[in-house]
C-alpha cells in the first residue's frame, strides 16, 4: 500500500473513533504532510472506482496528483469525515461526491464546519461538492444508454442474471433503466465493478455532469 492509500486508511480509522482513534490520527497528520493536496469525500466505493477510472481515462493519476478520494461508507458518515479532514481536523482541501437524497445531510455538516451558511446547491458545487440526480449508477445509465449498459453486463458474463432479475415479478413491468440501476446494486461489489466498467464505454464528450465537473475542481 502506497502512503496515500496508508492516508486514507488513517483517515478512516480516525474517523471512526474508539480506542485506536489517537493513533490513526497521528498517523493521519503525519501522511497529510507528505503530498496530500484534495480530500474528495464520497458516498461509497463505487464512486471512488467511477472517479479513478475516469481521472485515468484522461490521462490523470489522482494519487501522484495528492488527490485521495475517500469513501464515507454511507452519506450520513460525512460529519465525522469532516470534523477530521475540515478546518478543525487536517485543514485540508475538501470535495465530494453525493446523492440527490443525501444533501441534507452534506449541507447541514458543511455548515456546521464553517464551509458556509444557507447553502445553496450552486453554493455546494461552489465548494467543490457535486450532486447526482438520483445516484451514480442513474447517471451512468443516462450516459452510456440503456442498450450500451447491456453491452457492458453480456462482456462481464451477466446477461442471464440480469434476464432472470428482469423477470422477477417486482421488476417486469418497470423500465429497463429502473431495472438496469437496480441490478447493479444487487450483489456486493457489483457496483463498483460496473461503476468501473461503464465509465470505460463512456463517450467522453458526454460524461455525466457531476463527475466532470468534480473532476474539473480536483
Amino acid at each position: 500500500m502506497d502512503e496515500l492509500g496508508r492516508f486514507r486508511q488513517a483517515l478512516v480509522a480516525w474517523a471512526a473513533g474508539g480506542t485506536g482513534a489517537g493513533a490513526a490520527a497521528a498517523r493521519a497528520r503525519e501522511l497529510a504532510g507528505r503530498g496530500v493536496r484534495t480530500v474528495v469525500l464520497v458516498e461509497g466505493g463505487s464512486d471512488q472506482a467511477a472517479l479513478e477510472a475516469l481521472a485515468a481515462r484522461h490521462g490523470r493519476d489522482l494519487a501522484a496528483e495528492g488527490v485521495v478520494v475517500v469513501p464515507l461508507g454511507g452519506a450520513t458518515n460525512i460529519g465525522r469525515f469532516l470534523d477530521v479532514c475540515g478546518p478543525a481536523g487536517l485543514g485540508l482541501p475538501l470535495a465530494g461526491l453525493y446523492d440527490i437524497g443525501e444533501e441534507r445531510h452534506f449541507r447541514r455538516h458543511l455548515e456546521r464546519v464553517g464551509l458556509g451558511s444557507g447553502l445553496t446547491q450552486a453554493q455546494l458545487e461552489g465548494l467543490g461538492f457535486h450532486v447526482c440526480v438520483a445516484d451514480l449508477e442513474d447517471e451512468l445509465i443516462r450516459a452510456v444508454g440503456a442498450e450500451g449498459v447491456q453491452d457492458v453486463i453480456e462482456a462481464q458474463g451477466e446477461t442471464r442474471p440480469f434476464h432472470t432479475f428482469q423477470n422477477q415479478p417486482a421488476q417486469r413491468q418497470r423500465p429497463v433503466e429502473h431495472q438496469l440501476r437496480r441490478f447493479l446494486g444487487t450483489h456486493s461489489g457489483r457496483k463498483a465493478l460496473y461503476a468501473r466498467a461503464l465509465v470505460s464505454r463512456l463517450d467522453l464528450g458526454h460524461v455525466p455532469l457531476p463527475l466532470e465537473r468534480l473532476l474539473t475542481h480536483v
